[in-house]
């Protein structure tokens, strides 16, 4: 199992990000796909579940309205779309999933909102 994330960055606040999460050495389409955030300090934190068939949940209630996620099973990617980032998103960004009891992780991709 490999996940990969990118298009983490530096952006002003009210800018916009894109993170893609690719995948690999699993089914891809039959498991579910989360996005997590990890800030200095913090406890690393749940931000949206994408189930197989592409329905998103935002989990966090801070990124409600800003945040969209999405999966492409033909190219084996989730996505995680950020609108009006504010410094308070400024985390450590990483794809997840669980397979048969054990969760996978990619290294995380970081995220700086700073004027």
């Amino acid at each position: 199992v490999q996940l990969v994330e990118s298009g983490g960055g530096l952006v002003q606040p009210g800018g916009s990000l894109r993170l893609s999460c690719a995948a690999s050495g699993f089914t891809f389409s039959s498991y579910v796909m989360k996005w997590y955030r990890q800030s200095p300090g913090k406890e690393r934190e749940l931000v949206a579940n994408i189930l197989s068939g592409g329905e998103s949940i935002i989990y966090e209630d801070s990124v409600k309205g800003r945040f969209t996620a999405s999966r492409d099973n033909a190219k084996n990617t989730v996505s995680l779309q950020m609108n009006g980032l504010e410094p308070e998103d400024t985390a450590v960004y990483y794809c997840s999933v669980l397979i048969r009891g054990t969760r996978y992780w990619g290294q995380g991709t970081q995220v700086t909102v700073s004027s």
